[in-house]
């Protein structure tokens, strides 16, 4: 069998339906192999960075590996942003370039290159991937192709690739009689630390002592395709939960305990409640300075905390001190803890926080008028669909949608976390709109928006269920409020030197429908009703104040209580 068609044929097996790409030589045996084929597609977005993100958006929605396929040289580059984006945040997608035949590669002979668009694309991306490697013997190629897609998934998630030179897509072999990762040492090895055996006592003990206890839900709740079992936990126990930002979906606003975001632009009542804690149950977060403030050493210092993490590292080197470490999978985690007698008796401590939650919510009101964009959000979130999933750039938009959306039982709300990439909601929603039948909402800045603006084509071509909101306030208004507050209002290459189009105009060019809504426009619940209508992609352009701030927000060198603005 040619080696292409292998490849097509084994993502088949493996439950692959989608393949994002740009079309390039170096890929083209393997475009052709898909083409073949009726159970896969190939989704051809407009640049290589946009299908890493689609690729993210089908895998952080469906859980299942993601793939993308692009070309040797600035197609394999132009990938970098997206892998680290999934590194960051435990994505599972499988990235393969293709590269020059092996006779064209230069190898190790110290020239800069050999074959036109001859890039070593596996050193560039190694400290970013799971894995990656050119498979430059065909005979390795059945190992290494079922390694890669069995390590997107094993234990801590996240992406890999494979780098194939355009002579080894086109090689036949017979695949059936050549070596499985399967039958392997390395797969024997892996699999060894797949059990685990927890002990609860001490953590039930504590817990049961605890006066003010709290839990910490993070990126790994979701990640372990743990959601259910940590809200059976919540309906059992009723200890109240505050969340990193990407654990927010992973708990309704419905749940009366609900504290919200925390960190350095968190709910002002979830720092609160954090402050405040005498005990906190940190699932699957690792705890970085967004949330426990630039002064880590004074991080909840009287507080008992225990971790749940899978990646022993982020436990070892972690700069906040534990009581208790378990290094496991959180889904197996719950499972036992869910069979444990888990009984608080924290009246006192439920009427604080539902105080706490009362007297600072997220946005403000000035006779009936919008006073900041939280209060935009909160509306939006009161018309948006049970099924709907959210996915927010990077920016102030996300920290508006972060503390003020108000996240139903069944919704979905995706962020970029640690790469914090702009442009990252557009094409990711691309992704998610392909693997899942439900209505997207994309939450972006006037910034974000510019950096993957040509993946509209796209929606229209697809004509995918796409809504888009732009909090449009004409400037880069994140870094904008550092100058204000750190450079003395010196806004350079933010609101100085820069400038954004009109989106309308630039929807109707990719013939999309689009229409500017104001903030002082009386009638813009109205304008909202009308957008949210239909499924069919459109542009909501939303006209904010240059000056509009995300507040509370942690100031470096405060303690995480201690927020500015004041209420």
């Amino acid at each position: 069998m040619k080696a292409s068609d292998y490849i097509i044929e084994y993502l088949i097996r493996s439950n692959i339906t989608r393949v994002y790409g740009y079309i390039g030589g170096m890929i083209t045996h393997l475009v052709n192999s898909i083409y073949l084929k009726k159970d896969i597609e190939m989704i051809s977005t407009i640049t290589e960075q946009g299908a890493a993100f689609a690729a993210e958006g089908e895998a952080r929605i469906t859980g299942n590996t993601g793939v993308v396929m692009v070309t040797s040289g600035p197609g394999a580059t132009n990938l970098v942003t997206g892998i680290a984006s999934c590194f960051f945040d435990s994505t599972p997608v499988i990235f393969i370039t293709g590269q020059v035949n092996t006779y064209e590669y230069k190898g190790n002979i110290p020239i800069r290159q050999n074959g036109f668009q001859e890039t070593e694309i596996v050193s560039i991306v190694r400290p970013i991937t799971k894995y990656s490697v050119l498979v430059d013997n065909v005979e390795n190629l059945r190992y290494e192709l079922e390694k890669a897609i069995f390590l997107t998934q094993d234990k801590r998630k996240g992406p890999v690739l494979l780098d194939i030179p355009m002579n080894i897509q086109q090689t036949s072999l017979n695949f059936q009689g050549a070596r499985s990762f399967f039958d392997s040492v390395e797969y024997k090895d892996l699999s060894k630390n797949c059990s685990y055996k927890t002990e609860y006592s001490m953590l039930i003990d504590l817990l049961k002592k605890a006066k003010r206890p709290l839990i910490l839900a993070g990126s790994g709740v979701r990640s372990a395709n743990a959601v259910a079992e940590f809200r059976d936990f919540l309906v059992k126990t009723q200890v109240p939960v505050v969340e990193s930002l990407l654990g927010i979906d992973s708990v309704s606003k419905d749940y009366k305990y609900n504290m919200g975001l925390i960190g350095s632009y968190g709910n002002r009542f979830g720092n609160y409640a954090l402050a405040n804690s005498d005990f906190l149950l940190v699932l699957g977060s690792r705890l970085d300075t967004r949330q426990t403030g630039t002064e880590v050493n004074k991080f909840l210092r009287e507080t008992k905390i225990v971790r749940v993490d899978i990646d022993p590292s982020e436990l070892k080197f972690s700069k906040v001190k534990s009581e208790i470490a378990y290094c496991c999978d959180l889904k197996t985690f719950l499972l036992g803890l869910l069979k444990c007698n888990v009984c608080i008796e924290i009246n006192e401590w439920y009427a604080k926080i539902l105080e706490y939650k009362n007297t600072y919510p997220s946005y403000k009101t000035d006779k009936g008028k919008i006073k900041n964009p939280n209060y935009f959000i909160y509306v939006l979130s009161q018309k948006l669909k049970e099924n709907d999933v959210i996915i927010a750039d990077v920016g102030q938009n996300q920290m508006w949608t972060a503390q003020s959306l108000n996240v139903k039982y069944k919704q979905r709300m995706v962020f970029s976390g640690g790469m914090g990439a702009m442009g990252f909601a557009l094409p990711t929603s691309i992704g998610a709109a392909l693997s899942f039948n439900h209505r997207i909402i994309v939450i972006v800045g006037d910034g974000g928006m510019q950096m993957n603006i040509q993946e509209l084509e796209i929606l229209k071509r697809r004509n995918l269920k796409i809504k888009i909101i732009v909090m449009n306030n004409f400037c880069l208004g994140m870094v904008r409020q550092f100058q204000e507050k750190y450079f003395n209002k010196c806004y350079a290459c933010t609101v100085e030197d820069y400038s954004a189009p009109n989106f309308t105009e630039i929807a109707w060019a990719y013939g999309l429908k689009a229409s500017n809504v104001s903030l002082d426009d009386e009638d813009w619940e109205y304008k909202l009703d009308n957008f949210l209508k239909t499924d069919s992609p459109e542009i909501f352009n939303f006209l904010l104040d240059i000056n509009a701030e995300v507040e509370p927000k942690l100031l470096t060198g405060k303690s995480f209580e201690d927020l500015y603005k004041e209420y």
